[in-house]
């Protein structure tokens, strides 16, 4: 059988640069390389584009991008191409692509940036289209549509670079302290501070405005957060529900890739009936957003057992260790499976 063409993108001009390393060094080792013939194109810090030969190593200790392993390289728009096109002593060639596997955490790879080249294209791609990547990816829109859909959400007050810091104040005060400060279109907890007093809130815009033009502030909801790993095109499988255990503060981007004083249990310490509750509204979610390919819907369970959404995750986390692959390997399939499944779901017609 003939070798698929795999072209995986990594790294990324993001803050969530280094976690797309991590992501794609895992990738690259499971991927089996019978079944596959691996392009890798990787993107810099600062947005360069370049195909990649080398090994493995130099991607997750990053000075891949340092190698003589590396020629410039982009991604052609064209339909005519469907492929990559690499420039090398002043000549162009072009290697043709059957499936992108784009493992690019936060802006300009998971914010439907990236996915709307790979449609332009006409290129195949593992994940959610262009749409439902922009939508989960911002935080008001999509707790706007989630809430509009018949799912609770927090309660929230959104604020822009221009807002007076009065009307904030005046805003928020229904919604009490502390609150999550969050910029709107970020990822991996990258800029979210938890406010105690209205000097902190501030200080939170301030930061949060940093990492987007566009702030959420939430009330902070009691309880414990759990996830679902979400499989499929039109048919859906749903991994085992995790539950995170935070000891202290919230999980934050140390806690997330540390897991210092966090721990995650796989399967939630939940009876099989809410269990089964979540697994239904992160369905209807990723129903609601659109969603194909994969993703990982996160929510609150309160102490009265009402399920309340937080973020939808398009392109979670990767390792064979994060908590995406978790979930579905505690539901019988492997990091392995998954990526083939994954490249599958990715040629299946809309």
């Amino acid at each position: 059988m003939k070798k698929l063409t795999v072209a995986i993108l990594f790294g990324g001009c993001s803050s969530e640069y280094e976690v797309s390393l991590k992501s794609t060094s895992s990738v690259l080792e499971s991927l089996c390389l019978e079944k596959y013939e691996v392009i890798l194109l990787g993107i810099t810090r600062e947005g360069q584009w370049l195909r990649y030969t080398g090994n493995i190593e130099s991607i997750r200790n990053d000075s891949w991008h340092q190698s003589e392993k590396c020629v410039p390289a982009s991604l052609s728009p064209c339909r005519q191409v469907r492929g990559i096109v690499t420039q090398e002593n002043g000549a162009m060639t072009v290697a043709k692509v059957d499936v992108v596997f784009p493992i690019l955490h936060g802006k300009n790879g998971e914010d439907g940036t990236v996915q709307g080249l790979l449609e332009l294209a006409g290129i195949p791609f593992v994940g959610c289209h262009t749409l439902s990547s922009a939508i989960c990816m911002d935080k008001d829109i999509a707790h706007t549509l989630a809430e509009s859909s018949g799912i609770k959400t927090p309660r929230s007050v959104t604020v822009y670079p221009n807002t007076d810091l009065a009307t904030v104040q005046s805003a928020t005060e229904p919604l009490g302290f502390p609150l999550y400060v969050k910029p709107a279109k970020a990822g991996s907890s990258i800029g979210i501070t938890k406010a105690y007093s209205p000097s902190e809130l501030v200080l939170g815009i301030e930061n949060a405005l940093q990492h987007d033009d566009k702030v959420v502030i939430e009330e902070n909801i009691a309880g414990f957060e759990v996830g679902c790993a979400v499989l499929g095109n039109r048919e859906v499988i749903v991994g085992e529900v995790d539950e995170i255990e935070l000891l202290q503060g919230f999980f934050n981007y140390t806690e997330k890739y540390s897991l210092e004083t966090a721990h995650i249990h796989v399967p939630a310490r939940i009876d099989a009936e809410l269990a089964h509750k979540i697994k239904q509204t992160a369905t209807h979610l990723y129903q609601v957003f659109g969603c194909r390919g994969f993703a990982r819907v996160d929510m609150f369970v309160t102490p009265d057992g009402d399920i309340v959404f937080n973020e939808v995750n398009t392109i979670p986390g990767f390792t064979s260790k994060s908590r995406y692959p978790s979930m579905l390997r505690a539901a019988g399939i492997s990091y392995k499976e998954l990526l083939d499944t994954l490249i599958m779901l990715a040629l299946e017609e809309d």
